[in-house]
């Protein structure tokens, strides 16, 4: 089991300046489960050897075009070039329902592609079975200006993933991912520029602290995190918490 990192960038700046790939990151297995697939993840995946035909589920936590913009390949491709009704799409309200204003993350094109599709907030719970590569989620609450966004905590084997997606910190957020083998922290900002509705350095370093994952990953990280030498933050969260904490890097992979 291992995280494979397309693109550890976030932000709008970030997102047009290509300091960071926006492709989000692959849970390979099986399942191989992509997350957050944002501008980037196909031809960035491609060149790492990312395979979307190899695709079991597309995950889409919120509908910004940095976590959803190519989640449409990304079907395309776990349906075999659309040819074969395959794999599992799960993504927040916006994504697969829509909005009031007509905004959809998802197209239903792309959706008819899927064997499942999974409308999903706060509190969703579900098991997937499968003669091998099962895997069960459960959505966790984000507080974020996308307002359907949630994180999750994802179960495969005996490893237990969780994931916070964009989201600051809120009371009773630790609680929600203690336990976790590895710990996937979004981080926009530095602590010195906290920027609401997403985390700052400061919250997460509180929140690997509370919550005492096995190992800490930093990713979605904006311009001033990029620039600001995130692997010295990472050395930093880990002396004062105890916890492994590593400061992803595009094309990184992480063995669990």
């Amino acid at each position: 089991m291992e995280l494979f990192f397309i693109g550890t960038g976030g932000g709008r700046i970030n997102l047009l300046r290509r300091l960071r790939s926006t492709g989000g990151f692959r849970i390979n297995g099986p399942p191989n489960i992509h997350v957050d697939p944002g501008p980037g993840a196909l031809t960035d995946g491609i060149r790492n050897g990312q395979d979307p035909l190899k695709l079991d589920a597309v995950i889409v936590t919120h509908n910004h075009i940095d976590h959803c913009n190519d989640a449409s390949l990304m079907v395309e491709g776990m349906s075999q070039f659309g040819l074969k009704k395959k794999g599992i799409l799960i993504g927040s309200k916006c994504v697969i329902e829509g909005n009031e204003k007509g905004d959809r993350g998802v197209d239903m094109f792309h959706q008819s592609l899927c064997e499942e599709v999974h409308s999903a907030q706060d509190g969703f719970k579900k098991s997937f079975r499968a003669k091998k590569g099962g895997f069960s989620i459960e959505c966790i609450k984000a507080v974020h200006d996308s307002p359907d966004a949630f994180g999750f905590r994802l179960k495969t084997g005996k490893v237990e993933i969780g994931y916070t997606g964009d989201t600051e910190y809120y009371k009773g957020m630790s609680g929600n991912y203690r336990g976790c083998d590895a710990l996937v922290v979004n981080v926009l900002k530095p602590a010195s520029d906290p920027y609401r509705g997403h985390m700052a350095a400061g919250q997460a370093k509180h929140l690997i602290g509370k919550a005492g994952p096995k190992l800490a990953i930093l990713t979605h990280l904006g311009m001033k995190m990029v620039l600001g030498r995130p692997e010295e933050m990472a050395k930093e969260i880990e002396e004062e918490t105890g916890v492994r904490t590593i400061a992803a890097s595009d094309g990184m992979r992480i063995s669990l």
